[in-house]
C-alpha cells in the first residue's frame, strides 16, 4: 500500500518539529508530497574517484579516497583555522576548516580510510579543500546512494541551521524507505506505452537517486511531461467548461452596419490574416458560447479595423460595444480612429476617461442606459459602478496585460449575461507562453502587415557617431518628416551616468534652435492636460521633434514621423524596444530606428541590439526576450503564478510542452468528461491536484 503523502513532514524520521518549521518557512515543504516534489537543481557525478596527482588547478568539485595523517592549527587575523593533511598513494592535499573545529578534531579518526568531496583550490604550491564533505569509506559503501548525487534548493538560513545538502539527501532517503518507493501512477497506460515513459515510482526514484545518466534523463522527461500535461489539461478543460456553461448572446445576423461598411466604406483591402481572424471571431459570436479570444498582432498589423468590424456585428444584433485601453492617449486615438471609420454609418460613439467633465459623464451614463449610445471607448473609467449599459454585447480590451484580472471581471458584471470578450495585444507573446498562460483563451494572430508598408531600417550606433546621427535627423526634417527621441530616465540618477531626459532635451534645443525647429517634450511626471497638449502639437505637425520617455511606447499614431532614436538603448528590454520602433513606419515613407548606446555593453545587451537590427518579426523577438528574461518577468507578477513550475521550464522544454498540449487536447476531444475507464487515472489525479494545491486559479 502507498503511504498517505499528505502526512505532515514533522512525522518523517530525521525531521522533527524544529527542522519541520524550517522546511515549512524556507522551502514551503509541509507534507511528504511537497518533499517528494522538491526536485534537485542539479546532480553531481559521484562515479569518479580522483587520485591526488590527477587534480587540475581549476577549482572543480572532486571526490578522493585517502586518510588524514595529522592536524595543525594555523593563526590568522581573527582566530585560527584548522588544517589537516590528507594523503592517498599518489600525494597529499590540505583540508581546511574555519569553523566547527572542535567537532572535526573529536569525530575524525586518523589513518582511517575516508571519502572526501568538495572544491579544490591551488594555494602556495599546494592543493587545499575548505570544509569538505567527509564520510568513512565503510559507511559510504553501505549507503542508499546513487552515483549521481542530487543537489537540492537551499537557503542561507537552512545552511546556517545545519540542514546541509547531505542532511536533505538523508531525509529524502528516509522518505523512500518509509514509502518503500511506491507511488500512485498518475498517467494512463496508453500514454505511458505510446511515449515510452518510465513509471511514476521509477521516475521519482531516479530523479532523487539516479542510477546513471540515462535513467536521470528519462526521469526528468517523464516528470516534466506530467507537470505540463496537467497544466494543459486544466486550461483546456477550463475553456470547454466555459463554453458549455457560460452562454453568450448569439449574434445571428450579419446585417446592415457590417455589410455596408465592408462593401462601401472599407478604406483599404483587408489582408488575408485580417479576413481569417474576422472569420474566427464571427464563428465565436454566432455560437451559443461566450467568446473569450486573444487577438495578437504586431504593431501596425491592423487590429483596430478588426475590432471595429467585430463591434459592427454587435450593433447589427441590437447590442452595445465598448473598447477599454490602458491610457488616455491610447483611448483618444482609438476614439479618433473609430470616428473616422464610421463617418458614413450614422453610429453614436463616445469617449469616457478620467478627464471627462461632469456634464459629459451625465450624458454618457444616460444614453448608455437608454441604449442610444452604441459604442463607448475609454480607460479604467469604464469600470466605475456608475457606468451601466442597456445591453453590452461585446467588450474589447486593448493591451490587456496592463489590466489586472479583477478589473477585467468588473466588465463582465456590467450585464445580466457576460458580454463576448476580445482581448487585443501588440506585445507578441511567444507560443510557449501563450499556451501556458492564455491556454484557456482561443488565440487569433494577425501575422502579416498591410501592403505598402516598408520595413523599418534599424541600426545600432555608438555615442561617438552622434554628429552623423544629428546630421541625418536634420536631413529627414528638411524632407518634412518628424522625429522621436526617447530617453530611459527622467532625473539623473546618482549612480548611473546615462543621459537623462532633461539633459538630452537641453542639448537638442541647442542643436536644433528655434524658430527653425520646434520641439515637444513629454514624460510621466507631467499633468495629463500638458502631456496631451504637447502630443497634439506633434500630431498636428507643429513640432518636428518629440523628446519623450517611454510614455509613447503604446499606441501613438503619427504617420509623418519617420525616425525613432532610442538613447541608452541597452537599458531597454527587447519588447519595449520593439514597441518603440513600432511608433514609426506608419506612413508610406521609409522609416528608421536608431539605437544609441555607450561602448560598455553586457552580453545580454549585445544580444538584444543584435536581435533588433536583424529582425522585425515580433514573435521571434518575443522568443529571444523569453530566453533572456524568463517567463515570470515577461508576464509580470499577476500572471507569473501560473508558471510556478516544479521541474519543467517552458523556455527549455518547449517541445515537451507542445507534446503535452497535443495529448491533453486529443484526450479531451475524445472524452471531455474523462469518464472512460482508461482515463480514470487522469480524472483521479486531476481531482487530487485540485484538492491539495491551489492550482492555477490565477489564469486569465
Amino acid at each position: 500500500m502507498s503511504i498517505n503523502l499528505q502526512t505532515p513532514i514533522d512525522y518523517l524520521k530525521g525531521v522533527g518539529p524544529n527542522r519541520a518549521d524550517l522546511l515549512r518557512n524556507e522551502l514551503q515543504i509541509r507534507t511528504y508530497q511537497d518533499l517528494i516534489n522538491l526536485f534537485p537543481n542539479r546532480h553531481i557525478d559521484r562515479t569518479t574517484y580522483y587520485k591526488i596527482n590527477q587534480l587540475q588547478r581549476n577549482s572543480a568539485e572532486v571526490q578522493i579516497i585517502g586518510k588524514i595523517t595529522g592536524f595543525k592549527d594555523v593563526a590568522q587575523k581573527r582566530g585560527k583555522r584548522l588544517v589537516a593533511t590528507f594523503e592517498d598513494d599518489t600525494g597529499r592535499i590540505e583540508l581546511v576548516w574555519f569553523r566547527g573545529q572542535k567537532w572535526v578534531r573529536d569525530s575524525i579518526k586518523l589513518n582511517t580510510p575516508y571519502v572526501i568531496f568538495g572544491k579544490t583550490n591551488w594555494f602556495n604550491g599546494v592543493f587545499n579543500m575548505p570544509h569538505p564533505e567527509l564520510e568513512p569509506l565503510k559507511t559510504h559503501e553501505q549507503n542508499l546512494r546513487s552515483s549521481m548525487q542530487a543537489v537540492y534548493p537551499s537557503t542561507e538560513k537552512l545552511a546556517n541551521k545545519g540542514i546541509t545538502n547531505r542532511v536533505m539527501s538523508k531525509i529524502m532517503q528516509n522518505l523512500f524507505l518509509e514509502t518503500k518507493g511506491r507511488f500512485t501512477e498518475t498517467l494512463p497506460n496508453h500514454l505511458i506505452s505510446e511515449l515510452k515513459l518510465i513509471s511514476k515510482s521509477d521516475a521519482l526514484f531516479n530523479i532523487h537517486f539516479p542510477k546513471n545518466q540515462e535513467l536521470l534523463t528519462r526521469a526528468e522527461f517523464r516528470l516534466k511531461f506530467e507537470e505540463l500535461f496537467y497544466i494543459q489539461l486544466q486550461l483546456i478543460l477550463k475553456n470547454l467548461i466555459h463554453k458549455s456553461k457560460i452562454k453568450g448572446f448569439p449574434f445571428e445576423t450579419v446585417g446592415h452596419y457590417f455589410n455596408s461598411f465592408y462593401k462601401s466604406h472599407l478604406p483599404f483591402n483587408l489582408t488575408n490574416a485580417q479576413k481569417r481572424v474576422l472569420k474566427e471571431i464571427r464563428q465565436d459570436l454566432g455560437s451559443n458560447a461566450q467568446m473569450n479570444r486573444l487577438l495578437q498582432g504586431d504593431v501596425g498589423s491592423g487590429k483596430t479595423i478588426v475590432a471595429f468590424m467585430s463591434m459592427l456585428m454587435a450593433l447589427d444584433n441590437g447590442f452595445q460595444a465598448c473598447l477599454m485601453a490602458p491610457t488616455e492617449i491610447l483611448s483618444a486615438q482609438h476614439y479618433q480612429g473609430l470616428i473616422n471609420l464610421s463617418k458614413s454609418l450614422n453610429i453614436s460613439i463616445k469617449i469616457l476617461t478620467g478627464s471627462s467633465n461632469t456634464l459629459e459623464r451625465r450624458e454618457i451614463h444616460e444614453s448608455l442606459e437608454n441604449g442610444k449610445l452604441q459604442i463607448l471607448i475609454g480607460t479604467h473609467a469604464l469600470l466605475e459602478d456608475k457606468v451601466k449599459f442597456k445591453n453590452l454585447g461585446l467588450a474589447i480590451i486593448d493591451e490587456q496585460h496592463r489590466f489586472g484580472v479583477a478589473q477585467r471581471s468588473k466588465l463582465w458584471k456590467k450585464n445580466t449575461s457576460p458580454p463576448h470578450i476580445l482581448v487585443m495585444t501588440a506585445t507578441p507573446i511567444p507560443r510557449t507562453l501563450a499556451m501556458s498562460v492564455y491556454g484557456d483563451l482561443d488565440i487569433s494572430i494577425i501575422d502579416e502587415l498591410p501592403p505598402g508598408r516598408q520595413a523599418i531600417k534599424t541600426v545600432h550606433r555608438y555615442d561617438k557617431n552622434r554628429l552623423r546621427v544629428l546630421r541625418f535627423i536634420r536631413d529627414e526634417i528638411d524632407k518634412g518628416r518628424q522625429v522621436y527621441i526617447v530617453y530611459p530616465l527622467i532625473q539623473e540618477s546618482e549612480k548611473l551616468d546615462y543621459k537623462d531626459l532633461m539633459d538630452g532635451y537641453e542639448s537638442i534645443v541647442r542643436d536644433f534652435p528655434q524658430p527653425k525647429y520646434q520641439i515637444s517634450i513629454v514624460h510621466g511626471k507631467m499633468k495629463p492636460k500638458d502631456k496631451d497638449y504637447e502630443m497634439q502639437r506633434f500630431v498636428k505637425g507643429e513640432t518636428q521633434i518629440m523628446v519623450a520617455t517611454t510614455v509613447i511606447e503604446v499606441g501613438v499614431n503619427v504617420p509623418n514621423a519617420s525616425v525613432m532614436i532610442i538613447e541608452s538603448a541597452e537599458r531597454f528590454g527587447l519588447s519595449q524596444l520593439h514597441q518603440l520602433r513600432g511608433r514609426v513606419g506608419r506612413g508610406a515613407e521609409q522609416s528608421y530606428c536608431i539605437l544609441m548606446t555607450g561602448h560598455k555593453l553586457s552580453q545580454d545587451s549585445k544580444t538584444r541590439l543584435e536581435t533588433m537590427t536583424r529582425t522585425s518579426d515580433g514573435f521571434e523577438i518575443a522568443e529571444v526576450d523569453l530566453k533572456l528574461r524568463g517567463p515570470g518577468d515577461i508576464m509580470g507578477t499577476q500572471q507569473s503564478g501560473v508558471l510556478n513550475l516544479k521541474i519543467a521550464n517552458i523556455v527549455k522544454d518547449k517541445d515537451i510542452l507542445q507534446s503535452a498540449r497535443f495529448y491533453a487536447k486529443h484526450i479531451l476531444n475524445k472524452d471531455p468528461s474523462l469518464a472512460q475507464p482508461e482515463h480514470k487515472t487522469i480524472l483521479n489525479t486531476y481531482r487530487q491536484l485540485g484538492k491539495y494545491k491551489n492550482i492555477w486559479n490565477y489564469i486569465s
